[in-house]
């Protein structure tokens, strides 16, 4: 597993790293670094296709080095010291531990004949009428026993990478045994036994060969397989693997919850001749019941956790029901940038520069957040994806990170909704003797390049291109109560809006003055029009596709009022 450790004088920390990572200065990022040499959004390290990492500084102003040599990206490899201020992190994607798995293999070397004694799935317990059998009894009771000692040493652990080695330290301390391996069986890996811990005694690090034979039976019969010595008898002149290791017992149990096979467990010894009994088998069965629980429990708290932050993340960016598709699997957020159409909503607050000025902080806050509270439940309602809030101006997206057909439409409705809903905003703020406000809203649809930044525990998808920078020069233009589009969104959508063209205008970054459309409401089938609105015109524009006969009702900033709208 790849992680970044810190180490300075003071202290020691290790970071786990995800799919994203950034780093930097800043509280949001997944690797905080108090350093103030470094930027509050330093660097950023992703996971290739091809499992590898690579690090991308983000035009730090003193820069990010590898072994002394400043650089912009770089391909980590294990043992690379990063170096980012006056902090020095160390790279390490290769874990004793699994060093240690990779002498773990699977091989051909045990023949039928091996197998001495087989425990076959079954009641754990006999009734109590049915034991008539004291030796039978006593087999029960030491199941009692080493249940009750294993729980209460792998009980409460649900942190698999440390519940694993507390089952083979009590496996070995219960039972004499040379080498042991616990194997799992992956979601992505069906059917297939991985080496996820091992254990050797005396700090050996001696490669372990497991019988194929007897995997394949503890896969397909799920029985518990106790093994006979090999090296004393000539029948296994064959098993070149089993001689050369000097294993003469071994026993492999299934991991079994329920009749689901969620692993095995392996002990073998090349001391004594038959070193395990039947009762051992008995006993690393008993181990084995209780380990399965505790490895399953562990498995779902931490898919629960893994979900219940990856739902926390989406939630603040996609409306519920893209959630719940992205938690089942069915969507994911393409973490590389890919170029596609995408219609950008920016909204702002009209004056808010002057308002802030002359109202406490504590005062702007909460309007922000009662304000951004009813936007946002109107943008999720329209599939619209939250790019961010800048200040009092959110940045919204329609098709992406999912496609949307309609998602010009989409973001129309929800501009003109959001303006609707100001009105009942502002109603409140009056009851409360409160100044009302007001928002522009500009509109553009155009190709970009989107793409999710971060990690799993901190996700900023966005967008970027010339469209982004066009909808957020529209926004300004947008006067209080008015929606803004482009005229490539007006070509789109031109035949299920009423809109109002206006004088072109000139927008900085562009050559040319640019069409623009005033959206007045939205047509809907059977010639009834939605938010629709009697619209003052601005001097010399002309309407665009009226619908004389469809009835209008005014919406929130209708009407311009005396000395015209508060500039921002």
């Amino acid at each position: 597993m790849a992680k970044l450790i810190l180490i300075s004088s003071e202290d020691r920390q290790e970071f786990e790293l995800a799919t994203f990572n950034s780093i930097g200065r800043h509280p949001d990022n997944t690797i905080q670094i108090l350093d103030r040499i470094i930027s509050k959004e330093h660097a950023q390290i992703h996971r290739r296709p091809d499992g590898r990492f690579l690090l991308r500084d983000l035009g730090s102003l003193n820069g990010t080095y590898i072994r002394g040599d400043r650089v912009g990206e770089h391909l980590l490899a294990d043992g690379d010291e990063i170096a980012l201020g006056s902090t020095r992190l160390l790279y390490v994607d290769t874990q004793p531990e699994e060093q240690a798995l990779q002498r773990v293999t699977i091989a051909p070397g045990l023949t039928e004949s091996h197998i001495r004694q087989r425990i076959a799935p079954g009641k754990d317990f006999l009734p109590e009428k049915e034991i008539f059998d004291v030796d039978q009894l006593r087999r029960d009771y030491e199941k009692l026993r080493i249940a009750h000692e294993l729980a209460r040493t792998i009980g409460l652990e649900i942190d698999i990478e440390k519940l694993l080695p507390k089952i083979l330290d009590k496996a070995f301390e219960l039972l004499g045994a040379d080498r042991g391996v616990i194997l799992l069986v992956e979601a992505n890996r069906p059917g297939e036994l991985v080496p996820k811990y091992v254990k050797q005694k005396d700090g050996k690090k001696d490669s372990i060969v497991l019988s194929k034979s007897i995997m394949a039976e503890v896969l397909k019969e799920k029985a518990a397989v106790l093994s006979s010595d090999a090296t004393m008898d000539s029948r296994f002149s064959a098993a070149h693997s089993i001689i050369m290791q000097q294993i003469r017992s071994t026993m492999t149990v299934p991991l079994l919850w329920g009749d689901e096979l969620v692993g095995a467990m392996h002990l073998d010894s090349h001391i004594a001749t038959n070193a395990f009994t039947e009762k051992d088998l008995q006993i690393f069965t008993g181990i084995a019941g209780q380990a399965s629980v505790a490895i399953q429990n562990a498995r779902l708290a931490k898919k629960i956790e893994t979900e219940a932050r990856s739902r926390a993340q989406l939630q603040r960016l996609l409306s519920p029901n893209l959630v719940d598709q992205f938690i089942a699997g069915n969507l994911r957020l393409d973490q590389g940038g890919e170029l596609r159409e995408v219609t950008m909503l920016f909204s702002d607050i009209r004056g808010f520069t002057s308002m802030s000025e002359s109202r406490p902080a504590q005062e702007i806050l909460l309007l922000l957040n009662e304000y951004f509270e009813v936007m946002v439940d109107i943008l999720f309602k329209y599939q619209g994806t939250l790019d961010k809030f800048v200040g009092d101006e959110i940045v919204a997206l329609f098709g992406a990170p999912v496609d949307q057909p309609d998602g010009p439409l989409n973001a129309i409705k929800c501009a003109l909704e959001m303006q609707h809903a100001l009105k009942e905003f502002n109603n409140t703020r009056k009851s409360e003797n409160q100044a009302p406000i007001h928002i522009g809203i500009g509109i553009n649809t155009g190709p970009v390049v989107t793409g999710a930044l971060g990690s799993s525990r901190t996700m900023q998808y966005t967008a970027i291109g010339d469209p982004v920078n066009t909808a957020s020069r529209l926004c300004n233009v947008a006067q209080a109560g008015q929606v803004i589009v482009s005229d490539f969104t007006f070509q789109k959508i031109k035949d299920h809006i009423e809109a109002t063209e206006l004088p072109p205008q000139r927008v900085k970054g562009k050559a040319q003055e640019l069409r623009i459309y005033s959206v007045t409401g939205v047509r809907e089938p059977g010639g009834a029009q939605q938010w629709a609105r009697e619209s003052t015109k601005p001097h010399g524009a002309a309407p665009v596709a009226p619908s004389p006969s469809s009835p209008t009702a005014p919406i929130p900033g209708g009407n311009i009022p005396p000395g015209g709208w508060p500039q921002r």
